[in-house]
């Protein structure tokens, strides 16, 4: 808050400089016998030396009080007139002041927050008392600001200091008598938005007569003795556990309700079902008699058709069977036929065969006879590419060379018999 006083610096200024000239003018008086020119001189001057005062103290008092007043952001300014009272207000900007004449207030245009120390812990200058006389601290936010209808009103009756000077003592006054007339468990606990509606409700009831607009009141951190809260978290640590213990047994009993209604629920559930599956059977065994009554023609008739078609198909693999008989016998016929022609045709051949070996063989005993020694040379061309000389000795008789070898191997095999009979009698 700024109050500023109508120009008493400039008149005492004024007052100065006047005063200074007339001693002046007085010491020039007296020394006038003994310096009468510098007198006359001054006296002559007189009106321009004043004139040269008086701009002097002008300026001096505009350089101490300029005549343009800034208002500060988020407050309004409000200029009185000292010869009319008339009030000019302004929010922004700068207000034209002239010393002297105006005075200039400012007041708070948004709200503002008052935390108020002195009764905020247990152990602080001016603890509250609750009604077993204990001592606690309690921390409050106040939420306030001007009537901005009332300005011009208020510019004059609010205090420099409104939250120390108008708000404290009004809080003050009334929240020592609300916590005086509630226990610690109320003030803490269970009466602690009822103690805040009537702090709030009070204050600004008596705020508003001083022009005060009493928005919200908070109470914040309650401050209570060590012991105390030690005893008192203990107490809430019981009473919370005899709710959650009554809650639980709550929440099983609804929950054994439930599981009874749900039981019941299931059993008309599946009564309902039963009885609509029977439904449903009996008017299925009802749709199946009337079905079968149409059914059981249909059922002869296909029985009646694939009687036929099972004779049918029997008779034609009969016809099958027997043509494939017929057929397989002609084959068989046509293959021994064919094997009789064949079997004529290979004894025909063999007799060929034999008759041109024989006639052959006819051939070449004549040609052997006549000619001995073709033997000789069958063997030795037979021979020829496995043997290069043979060496035998002529037989005796002049006869066939190959005699002696064919000999000797009949000579060895008879040795060889005769060998193997000895064994066997030795035996």
């Amino acid at each position: 808050m700024n109050e500023h006083t109508p120009g008493t610096d400039h008149r005492a200024d004024d007052d100065a400089l006047n005063t200074r000239f007339v001693e002046d003018y007085e010491a020039a008086a007296a020394h006038e016998g003994a310096k009468p020119a510098l007198g006359a001189r001054l006296l002559r001057h007189a009106p321009l030396l004043l004139a040269l005062g008086v701009s002097i103290a002008a300026v001096t008092a505009l350089a101490l009080h300029p005549p343009f007043y800034p208002v500060p952001r988020g407050e309004v300014a409000l200029r009185t007139n000292t010869l009319t009272g008339g009030v000019t207000q302004a929010r922004d900007g700068s207000l034209f002041r002239l010393p002297g004449l105006h005075e200039i207030r400012t007041l708070p245009q948004q709200d503002r927050s008052y935390q108020p120390t002195a009764f905020a812990r247990a152990d602080g200058p001016a603890p509250l008392q609750s009604v077993e006389g204990l001592s606690l601290g309690m921390a409050l936010t106040l939420r306030w600001g001007v009537d901005q209808t009332r300005l011009p009103q208020l510019a004059r009756s609010l205090p420099d200091h409104i939250e120390r000077e108008l708000i404290d003592p009004v809080l003050q006054g009334v929240i020592y008598r609300q916590i005086a007339s509630h226990t610690v468990r109320e003030i803490f606990s269970s009466q602690r938005a009822e103690i805040q509606q009537a702090l709030e409700t009070e204050l600004r009831k008596k705020l508003a007569a001083d022009g005060i607009v009493l928005h919200s009141v908070q109470i914040g951190n309650v401050d209570l003795p060590q012991e105390y809260r030690a005893g008192l978290e203990n107490l809430l640590a019981e009473g919370l556990a005899t709710e959650k213990m009554r809650y639980t047994l709550e929440q099983q009993e609804k929950k054994v309700k439930q599981t009874e209604l749900e039981a019941a629920a299931d059993k008309i559930r599946r009564e309902t079902a039963a009885e609509a599956a029977g439904r449903e059977q009996v008017i299925a065994a009802k749709a199946q008699e009337e079905a079968m009554k149409h059914v059981l023609p249909f059922k002869q008739r296909q029985v009646e058709q694939r009687q036929l078609e099972a004779e049918a198909e029997r008779v034609a693999r009969v016809r099958m069977a027997e043509g494939s008989a017929q057929a397989r016998g002609i084959e068989a016929e046509g293959e021994a036929k064919a094997r009789e022609k064949l079997a004529d045709a290979e004894a025909y051949r063999q007799g060929r065969l034999g008759k041109v070996s024989l006639e052959q063989m006819s051939a070449e005993g004549a040609l052997l006879s006549q000619h001995p020694l073709l033997i000789q040379k069958a063997m030795a061309d037979k021979l020829s590419d496995k043997v290069q000389v043979i060496i035998a000795p002529p037989p005796a008789d002049g006869g066939f060379i190959g005699k002696t070898l064919l000999g000797g191997k009949a000579e060895t095999r008879a040795r060889v018999k005769r060998e193997d009979a000895q064994t066997e009698g030795g035996e």
